[in-house]
């Protein structure tokens, strides 16, 4: 009984070990994915590996760090992070400071350092927003706040880090306690916007018609997700083992990125996804936890935030490989591969560990 108590009832550790299980998963798939495109690209198919795991060690050398962060720091550094979020939002798209790669600017590149402002502002917006909106709850501010970060995130364009964003915003302003009236408008309104986004563009309206029709055009637009579908109906009830999957082999695009999560269920098959899935699950249960035993109102958003960051992305990225939602480009946390992602969201679980510990 005391092993158990000092092991899985402190809410720092379990958060500690269902992190760290994602991330054993994530070096595994990155690996596993990545090995054909590695060795055309580099003759190297230990390439992509090799990066996921030295900015997994610097993510966990973050998330530490990051957990034991005091909360008086995190509330006088939230306005500072949330501006240099939005500065580097319009950085990176100036020509020669923001790089652009298949027709989007979302990186910027200064000497060896390579990161995406859209997964810096996430923690930006978390940190500013709980404090923000723990004092007050005026939506016209709320409003343009996020019309401007929605606005600039779709400039690049990524509309799936833009509806993370969103979702996170728009949770933060419900459980701060705005009216019900006003969240009913910033449904309304954040719907109506992503409906003329897709109208607007017809790269989404093409993405939008192979969600609806997926069955045209299997060697044109609906190649992407025919693909995918045919690596979660080859991994059946356990799957066809690890490393024998097929697909990997450069027929599903970004395969150990935003599609990583169709060449683990093609190995690990229906079973071993749930397992996966069970591990989001757990976090998200385990981060609304800490925030219901919070009292101060700026750390309980902050919980609420951060969990929803984690859940939203997973569930953007697992609803659209699964075809629940159109095909929408955001990284699976802690398992696709990508430093930007990786380092943010490791950083993000180390401030809940540090809530957790002090919430036990």
């Amino acid at each position: 009984m005391n092993l158990f108590h000092v092991v899985f009832r402190r809410s720092d550790r379990i958060i500690f070990f269902l992190v760290l299980l994602l991330l054993i998963c994530g070096v595994l798939f990155v690996f596993d994915a990545s090995v054909a495109e590695a060795y055309q690209q580099f003759n190297d198919k230990y390439y992509f590996v090799r990066q996921q795991i030295v900015w997994a060690c610097i993510g966990l050398i973050v998330m530490f760090a990051s957990s034991y962060i005091p909360m008086k720091v995190l509330r006088s550094f939230g306005i500072l992070a949330f501006y240099f979020s939005f500065l580097c939002l319009i950085a990176v798209l100036i020509p020669g400071i923001g790089s652009k790669v298949q027709g989007a600017r979302r990186w910027i590149i200064v000497g060896p350092v390579r990161f995406q402002p859209s997964e810096v502002m996430k923690m930006g917006l978390v940190l500013y927003f709980s404090q923000w909106l723990s004092r007050h709850q005026r939506l016209l501010p709320f409003l343009f706040f996020m019309g401007s970060i929605f606005g600039l995130v779709m400039l690049q364009p990524d509309l799936g880090s833009a509806l993370v964003l969103g979702t996170i915003g728009f949770v933060l302003y419900v459980v701060s306690g705005g009216a019900w009236k006003d969240t009913v408008s910033v449904v309304g309104l954040g719907f109506l916007g992503v409906v003329l986004l897709i109208l607007i563009s017809p790269y989404r309206m093409e993405r939008l018609k192979t969600f609806l029709r997926s069955e045209e055009d299997p060697l044109g637009a609906s190649y992407h997700i025919r693909q995918i579908t045919i690596a979660l109906g080859s991994g059946g009830w356990f799957g066809q083992g690890i490393g024998q999957s097929k697909q990997k082999y450069q027929y599903i695009p970004e395969a150990s990125t935003d599609s990583i999560f169709a060449i683990a269920a093609e190995e690990i098959g229906f079973f071993g996804s749930t397992v996966i899935v069970f591990l989001y699950m757990s976090l998200c249960w385990q981060g609304f936890s800490i925030a219901q035993k919070t009292s101060d109102p700026y750390t309980r958003l902050l919980t609420v935030g951060l969990t929803t960051w984690i859940g939203a992305q997973s569930l953007i990225n697992l609803g659209s490989i699964v075809s629940l939602i159109p095909l929408t480009g955001v990284p699976l946390p802690f398992v696709s591969y990508g430093g930007s992602s990786l380092v943010s969201v490791l950083a993000a679980s180390g401030i809940l560990m540090g809530i957790g510990r002090r919430a036990s």
